[in-house]
This record gives structure tokens, C-alpha cells and sequence, in this order.
């Protein structure tokens, strides 16, 4: 292990929010916090910019928003003026590209390590294979699954990947009074909360939960979506064709999740595509939330089915239905596997064992 701080770069192409940007964050401030330099570079219109320097994380803007010359050079002209990086960790294919092909111009490149965040397949081609194996020193995933998957489809050595779940501060997300959550958001006391934390994409399964909901046909339950982006407008259309306004609450993004899992029986995530391990799964686990979700990505590293969850099929709007009436039919089994699912949450997946096993592999690296 080396004993010297370490000067750690962040760089994100993305102009998107949800969870990779959340992780990029707390692992930023988290090893910013244990003495290392760490900043992030991105565009300057991206959310991950203002919401780091609202954390007082150094972030620079950059236009890398896209792969063009322009934003190469503005990367190796970066690079160049900042000698002292040990350690440039690239999150999105824009950045990683502009990242590697810049290092590869200068004659003390900082080494490079390459997040893969979800479970999409990456091309088995010859300059993608440079880019994870020659150009990047090492890959971290965000799951266990994922890792296997750059092993056995793309034949990447296993011995330059890492999985190291997203971790969540259990000092943040913790259970509370569901009736004294519910009455400062002005949600109903007297209904069950079914819950979902998730930017509006499309594979985030939000439709299908509608779906399940109008299965249902039961007016004692209050659906609860917490998130905004890009699926925004097709959600509220599906809404009002299913009409089912009047048990829907669509309350955009929130600063502060906790309190609003705090209001929640359960939740559901039916995700069908590009998973890691969700950390709106681990939050409502770390606050004893009894999980519904599916067999995508790393999703089953955390959500053992029977035991901290229920899995169900992936785009199975009956089966979703059939989970959460078993849910808020059988409280005391929901209350057991949101136990498990709170033990199982601090065991494996705290933001201090992701910031260790973080910390550890930058170190190596840097000594090696």
C-alpha cells in the first residue's frame, strides 16, 4: 500500500444524472475526505458539474462531451498542464476514449482506470479490446456479474478487473417512522406506499409498474415515483391511458431520498436492461425496505430472492402485480425480508467498504 496521498481524476462525458454520476460523487468526496487531491473534469453543462462543486469537489469544465478532436486536445492540453495525476478514472465511452488516446501522446501518462457502471455488452473488437486492456491499467464494475461477463464474452484477463459494488452511507439511509415521513410530505397515512427511485428511462420498467398497478385495481395503495429525465412525458401519457392519476404521485428528483423511502412499504425496481447494482435497491435496503426486482445486471448480488427480496421476470407486469399483493398481504414477511435485506446492505454494500477496496486498488496501481 502506498502511504502518500494520491491525486485522483474523475472524468464523465455524460450530461445525464442517476446513479453512475451519484457513485462517481461519493467516491470523489469520500477519498477526497481521507486526504487524497481529487477532481473531476466534465462538461460544463452536464448536473455532475454544479452538484460537485455544491459538494466542494474541485471540477473542472472541459468539452468532452463528444468525440471529437477538439475535445482531445482539450484533454492531453489538460493532462499535460497537471503532471501530478496518479490516477485518471474514466466513467462513460466519450471519456474513456479522449481519456486513452490523450495519454498515449504524452510522455508521462497518469495510469487508467475504466468504471463500467451497467450490464450493456461491449463490442468484441480489436480497438475496443486496446482501449480495456492495453490502454486502461485496470477495470473496476459494479458488480460481480458484470465482471464475469468482460471475462467470458469479451475474454478480458480477469486478473485486470475488480468488482466493487457501489456502497451507500448507512448514516444517510436508515429506517424511520413510516406515519411521521408520510405527514411531512403530505402523503396518506392510511394506504400502503409502493415506491420506485429511478431516473425516467425506459429501462428502468416504470411502465410496467403502471402496468402492474392497474392489475391490481385496488384503491388502498398509493404508487410513489421519485426521479425525473427523458421518459418523463410518455410516463404521464401512460398514466392517464391506464387512469390511474389518482394513485400516482410523480414528485421529480429530490435532493434527500431518505425521506421519502421512509414513507414506502416497499420498493420495486422491474428494471429490463443496463443495470449494475441500483443504488436506489441498496438505499431502500439500508432503511429496511422489503425489494421487488429482476434478474438483470448485478441486481441478484443484492436482492436474494426469498431472503432480502423478491425476483421476479424481467417485462412480467403480472408478476410484479402478484409480488407487491403478496407484499402488502403478508406484512410480516415484507417486515422480515426488509431485515435481511438492512443486514445484507451493511455486511456487503456500505460506502466505506467501497471506498477501502477504491482506495486499495488506486494505491497498487500507483506503487506498481
Amino acid at each position: 500500500m502506498i502511504n502518500r496521498p494520491l491525486h485522483i481524476v474523475h472524468t464523465e462525458a455524460s450530461t445525464g444524472w442517476g446513479g453512475q454520476e451519484i457513485r462517481i460523487l461519493s467516491e470523489a468526496t469520500g477519498l477526497r475526505d481521507r486526504g487524497h487531491t481529487v477532481e473531476l473534469l466534465c462538461p460544463g453543462d452536464a448536473p455532475i458539474f454544479e452538484a460537485a462543486r455544491d459538494m466542494g469537489l474541485s471540477a473542472t469544465a472541459l468539452d468532452i462531451g463528444e468525440k471529437r478532436i477538439s475535445g482531445l486536445l482539450t484533454m492531453r492540453n489538460w493532462l499535460k498542464s497537471h503532471p501530478t495525476v496518479d490516477i485518471l478514472n474514466t466513467h462513460s465511452s466519450t471519456d474513456s476514449w479522449l481519456s486513452a488516446i490523450a495519454c498515449k501522446t504524452l510522455r508521462r501518462p497518469p495510469v487508467i482506470v475504466r468504471t463500467r457502471h451497467i450490464s450493456t455488452l461491449i463490442p468484441r473488437n480489436m480497438p475496443t479490446r486496446w482501449l480495456y486492456t492495453k490502454a486502461s491499467r485496470h477495470i473496476v464494475t459494479t458488480g460481480e456479474k458484470l465482471r464475469h461477463t468482460l471475462i467470458e464474452y469479451n475474454h478480458f484477463p480477469g486478473k485486470n478487473i475488480t468488482s466493487v459494488p457501489t456502497g451507500v452511507d448507512p448514516q444517510v439511509y436508515r429506517p424511520g417512522d413510516k406515519t411521521t415521513a408520510r405527514e411531512k410530505l403530505n402523503l396518506p397515512t392510511d394506504i400502503s406506499v409502493i415506491g420506485i427511485v429511478a431516473t425516467l428511462r425506459s429501462w428502468k420498467g416504470h411502465q410496467y409498474l403502471l402496468e402492474a398497478v392497474k392489475e391490481l385495481d385496488r384503491p388502498d395503495i398509493l404508487l410513489l415515483i421519485v426521479g425525473d429525465g427523458p421518459y418523463r412525458s410518455k410516463i404521464d401519457l401512460a398514466i392517464e391511458n391506464l387512469g390511474i392519476s389518482h394513485q400516482v404521485r410523480l414528485v421529480g428528483n429530490q435532493k434527500e431520498v431518505t425521506p421519502w423511502l421512509q414513507t414506502m412499504d416497499l420498493l420495486a425496481l422491474p428494471s429490463w436492461a443496463n443495470e449494475g447494482v441500483p443504488q436506489s435497491i441498496l438505499q431502500a435496503m439500508m432503511c429496511a425496505l422489503p425489494v421487488i426486482s429482476t434478474p438483470v445486471g448485478s441486481i441478484e448480488e443484492a436482492v436474494i430472492n426469498g431472503e432480502t427480496g423478491i425476483i421476479i421476470p424481467k417485462q412480467d407486469r403480472l408478476a410484479l402485480a402478484a409480488a407487491i399483493s403478496d407484499l402488502l398481504d403478508h406484512p410480516e414477511h415484507a417486515l422480515a425480508l426488509g431485515k435481511a435485506g438492512m443486514k445484507r446492505a451493511h455486511e456487503i454494500f456500505s460506502r466505506e467498504t467501497m471506498l477501502n477496496r477504491m482506495e486499495e486498488i488506486f494505491s497498487a496501481l500507483v506503487k506498481r
